[in-house]
């Protein structure tokens, strides 16, 4: 599934309250933004038993107190389940889109690594969540400022 392709699901996948398309709309040119700047359509994600994402929290070896929650993405099935031996996970695939947007929803969430190159799990590509929020943030802004968002604001029974 392409980029596009994968923006279209979540559009086709957003409630339908008229409201959430249209802000996944908006936002989908960050989304694409940032998955053009890793090299696979699709990463694996490791998920519980019961389908949540798994979160590791890392700590700084020289600054103990210094920790960050982060989610690893792997290039395939064989890097993510090399890489534990917990039988409580399962490795899903996800399109990087996907996974980039659920981002946004992980609250504690600090940053996504990503394993570009299969085999290597020493050098991952780190996406942090407060420059997603930020860039984000831009387009939301923009969508907020169109004539279109100003006109779903005004009730239907202003007169």
């Amino acid at each position: 599934m392409n980029l596009d392709e994968q923006i279209q699901a979540l559009i086709d996948n957003a409630p339908p309250d008229g409201n959430t398309p249209k802000i996944v709309l908006a936002i989908a040119p960050a989304l694409k933004l940032l998955a053009q700047q890793l090299e696979h359509p699709q990463y694996f994600v490791w998920q519980s038993l019961d389908e949540n994402w798994v979160m590791t929290t890392l700590s700084n070896r020289n600054e103990p107190n210094l920790e960050k929650r982060v989610v690893y993405a792997f290039p395939t099935l064989k890097d993510a389940t090399s890489s534990t031996a917990e039988a409580n996970l399962v490795a899903v695939p996800v399109p990087v889109i996907h996974i980039l947007f659920q981002m946004v929803a992980m609250a504690p969430l600090d940053s996504l690594l990503f394993f570009e190159t299969p085999g290597n799990l020493e050098t991952a590509t780190e996406v942090k969540r407060e420059d997603v929020q930020k860039l984000i943030g831009t387009y939301l802004e923009q969508y907020q400022s169109s004539p279109e968002y100003r006109a779903s604001k005004i009730p239907p029974n202003l007169a």
